[in-house]
């Protein structure tokens, strides 16, 4: 039998399997999340992504209480959660252009080994002599500009060694840790190591992570070369970039799909970043325990709506699905704006969750099984990059709107919009026909 060919490019993609036929399994495969974790360079990869998130979330809270010991205020702290953002802002199209020119474990491997410098430096500061608000600005712009190179080489990397038929899993297993880890273990376990340590003493614990994630990349064998990796480099970077640039642009189902992304963020993550906790102090009450409950609710609906979609088959209908689930899961929006139940918020916050997570692991997959594999990298970090760029934007508007717009109207448009976006961005790039034209078999 004849496989397939990548749809979008020229170069050949891993064969998918045959159509399952035992109807039984077709229909539902229990362990279909874990099917990838059988792969021994995908145990390495998942390992040490799970210890980065880990060390992300610890570093989120020793950050503040080593700002505050270093005699910082909200001022200082501004500056260097600043220093995190703009390090990774500036480093994710960057990173994706590495991605696809040199191999990808030498840049995760590069990225862990500046990591644990860095935070070593915090340990060894606070020591010796006292740790300064420079210090901390230049430890974050280091992890934030690692960030920016990680991820990228880790999306590129999977197809390499995931057959097409898993990525869906694996996706899907990377969203279910990331909000369990980086919103909740992470955070936890540091404020527990401060109750009884000084900042410097808790960074140890995330060397320790970063420390056991570089040692595990050591471990990841070389990745096979693709026929278009050599021709990549005998490029310029500004030709590399240009190229994912036009691809993205000439491509109609992922145009527009980062276009629906844009508007989404715009409109809904200035509300509920900035607005929602100031919804919820005035209908229900000021205690801190109430929104930090509800975006823990948040958080546990991510990790469901991960493990659910990667559980089962690709959708046939995948675009269609996944811009869909995006609009519908923002619809909850509308119930927080207008009620002064606490359930009904928390009830609502999960289905925001399980649905902005389930819309993503299709999203990353798709990326991974219809972009060629050689502009992978950069095509990844152009959707990085468009969805962190007007998130200050979006901050920053939320307020001033908020002082001359009802909270409640707010909300119901940040919870509508994003449904009106998607079904534009379904019938403008005419999905239903390219996602029956191009099949993804699992």
């Amino acid at each position: 039998m004849t496989h397939p060919v990548d749809p979008t490019g020229p170069n050949p993609v891993p064969p998918d399997p045959e159509p399952e036929t035992d109807p039984q399994r077709a229909g539902r495969d229990s362990l279909r999340v874990l099917r990838p974790l059988g792969h021994r360079d995908f145990r390495v990869l998942f390992g040490a992504v799970v210890l980065s998130v880990f060390a992300a979330g610890m570093w989120a809270v020793v950050m503040v209480y080593s700002v505050i010991a270093a005699g910082g205020g909200p001022l200082e702290l501004s500056l260097v959660a600043a220093a995190n953002a703009t390090g990774l802002l500036a480093c994710a199209i960057p990173g994706g252009i590495v991605a696809d020119r040199i191999s990808r474990r030498t840049i995760m491997r590069t990225v862990e080994g500046a990591n644990l410098v860095a935070i070593t430096s915090i340990v060894v500061a606070g020591s010796v002599a006292t740790v300064t608000i420079p210090h901390l600005t230049v430890v974050a712009l280091i992890l934030g500009a690692g960030s920016g190179f990680f991820f990228p080489a880790y999306s590129a990397m999977l197809p390499r060694v995931l057959p097409a038929g898993q990525l869906l899993a694996a996706n899907g297993l990377e969203g279910a840790i990331r909000p369990a880890l980086q919103q909740a273990a992470g955070p936890a376990t540091a404020g527990m190591l401060l109750a009884a340590l000084i900042p410097s003493q808790a960074a140890i614990v995330i060397c320790v992570a970063y420390a056991l994630a570089f040692v595990g990349l050591l471990l990841l064998r070389p990745e096979p070369v693709a026929p278009h990796d050599e021709a990549a480099r005998a490029k310029s970077v500004f030709h590399d970039l240009a190229e994912a640039v036009v691809f993205t642009v000439r491509t109609p189902w992922l145009f527009a799909t980062l276009l629906y992304a844009t508007g989404w963020v715009l409109v809904s993550l200035g509300p509920e970043e900035v607005l929602l906790p100031f919804v919820l102090r005035e209908r229900v009450g000021e205690d801190p325990r109430l929104f930090g409950f509800l975006l823990a609710v948040y958080g546990a609906g991510g990790v469901v709506g991960s493990i659910v979609v990667s559980s089962m088959k690709l959708p046939r209908r995948y675009l269609t699905v996944m811009n869909l689930v995006w609009g519908v899961s923002t619809l909850p929006f509308v119930i927080i704006g207008l009620t002064d139940q606490y359930w009904l918020m928390l009830v609502s916050m999960f289905a925001i969750g399980f649905g902005f997570s389930y819309g993503n692991v299709i999203w990353g997959t798709l990326l991974q099984r219809r972009v060629p594999r050689h502009m992978l990298g950069r095509v990844s970090s152009l959707d990085f990059f468009v969805s962190l760029a007007l998130m200050p934007l979006s901050m920053a508007l939320a307020g001033p709107i908020a002082e001359v717009v009802p909270l409640s109207t707010i909300f119901i448009v940040a919870g509508i919009l994003p449904l009106v976006f998607g079904i534009v961005a379904i019938v403008w790039a005419r999905m239903p026909q390219d996602e029956i034209e191009h099949p993804l078999h699992d």
